[in-house]
């Protein structure tokens, strides 16, 4: 593996998806980064900002929905082969919620059983980590990126704690 120990370029980020077994609230990305690909909710860790705020920012911002309790499920680091910045993403489930979904200028929620998660229409590395964020699983990974978003390198490890 050559992905990149050096944390001097790293930008933390959020990742929530709100699971009600046996449903998944995801958002379709309607521009920027990722556009055109069902998601979980979330984006940059503002300075001075703890990284649980963030990802409850990013969901009400995202889906107009107010999340309490939120559980660490998971960090990975991504890599784009070409790009110096590491996004580290840390990624959250959410079981409750105030509110209802409503699309937003970034995001178009919908709900998917998870037996039919559109996993085509997604980044290519969900279909690794989010059987084990169903499972209730923590865990931690790396993904190395190429052109047209093809995984070049993975780690990806069940742990004990974040």
């Amino acid at each position: 593996m050559n992905i990149r120990k050096d944390t001097t370029s790293k930008r933390q980020m959020t990742l929530c998806i709100v699971h009600q077994h046996p449903r998944v609230l995801l958002g379709m990305k309607k521009n920027g980064f990722g556009k055109g690909r069902w998601n979980g909710f979330g984006g940059k860790v503002k300075a001075g900002e703890a990284i649980e705020d963030a990802a409850k920012r990013e969901v009400l911002e995202e889906a107009g929905i107010m999340v309490d309790h939120l559980e660490k499920m998971g960090v990975i680091d991504f890599e784009f082969k070409g790009n110096p910045e590491i996004l580290e993403v840390h990624i959250f489930k959410a079981i409750d919620f105030t509110g209802e979904p409503k699309e937003s200028d970034e995001m178009k929620p919908q709900w998917f059983n998870i037996d039919e998660i559109p996993f085509k229409e997604m980044w290519p590395d969900d279909i690794f980590w989010i059987p084990l964020f169903l499972k209730g699983e923590k865990f931690k990974g790396k993904f190395l990126f190429g052109e047209a978003d093809v995984i070049l390198e993975k780690e990806l490890k069940v742990v004990g704690e974040l």
